[in-house]
């Protein structure tokens, strides 16, 4: 990992002639119609779409340093992907093998690890955390200071709230690495509130609303509203709430 490290270091050349303080690795190309901030890194094996923001201090392909214990596959990655329009915003992380979809933001401060995927139109807000090989559908809205635990899977149009927490392992590290992670599904349109966490391998059904503070730790059922600690069934969702209304 370290010679890796020091390869991609040795690879990166200062641009300020395209942005103040831009430091560019091998053969990344930055379209002219993209806008650069003040202080951005952009590694090697990243692509720049057409339109793309990046605002001051963000980081572009980082590589992930883990860990001697760490689960995550230690496999070279694909290439980086901003796609047009995407927007990385001041002092977020984007690490290598991750991908921004069309018109994707990535909030101020928050980070995206490797193979992470936001989808077309989706917001992370500031601080928010999203981990390695999570994979993300479109229109999706995650607030401040979130966290998305590794393989963690959500579908188009849901909205996750502040401070909200997934998890993926019910040891707690206390397992072999080779043992599998059981990361929540967030199905279509589903509804997390503010500060709920979400246990391993739950699974929020379409349309499903989990009520502010929840600790949810067994799947629930499509269109239902759940609340308390353990969260429980409380009602359905009403009609005019449902997905097909707001969009």
């Amino acid at each position: 990992m370290g010679d890796r490290q020091n390869e991609r270091a040795a690879a990166m050349t200062p641009r300020p002639d395209l942005a103040l303080g831009l430091v560019l690795g091998d053969g990344v190309e930055v379209p002219p119609d993209a806008s650069i901030g003040v202080n951005v890194v952009i590694h090697a094996g990243s692509e720049i779409g057409n339109g793309v923001v990046i605002q001051d201090g963000a980081v572009i392909g980082k590589s992930p340093v883990l860990g001697p214990r760490s689960s995550a596959p230690r496999a070279e990655f694909a290439r980086t992907r901003l796609a047009d329009g995407a927007a990385v915003l001041t002092g977020a992380v984007i690490f290598a093998g991750a991908s921004l979809e069309p018109g994707a933001i990535a909030g101020d401060q928050s980070h995206v690890r490797e193979r992470a995927t936001i989808g077309a139109g989706s917001v992370v807000g500031r601080g928010s955390a999203i981990d390695n090989d999570v994979t993300g559908g479109k229109d999706v809205r995650i607030q401040s200071n979130c966290y998305l635990t590794g393989y963690t899977v959500v579908e188009d149009h849901v909205f996750v709230g502040p401070g909200v927490t997934t998890t993926n392992d019910n040891t707690m590290a206390r397992q072999p690495l080779d043992a599998p992670l059981l990361a929540p599904r967030l199905e279509r349109a589903c509804r997390i509130g503010g500060g709920a966490v979400l246990c391993p391998g739950v699974r929020i059904g379409a349309e499903a609303y989990v009520a502010a503070g929840s600790v949810v730790v067994g799947d629930i059922p499509p269109g239902t509203v759940v609340m308390g600690v353990p969260a429980r069934a409380a009602r359905k969702v009403p009609e005019s709430d449902l997905i097909e209304h707001w969009l």
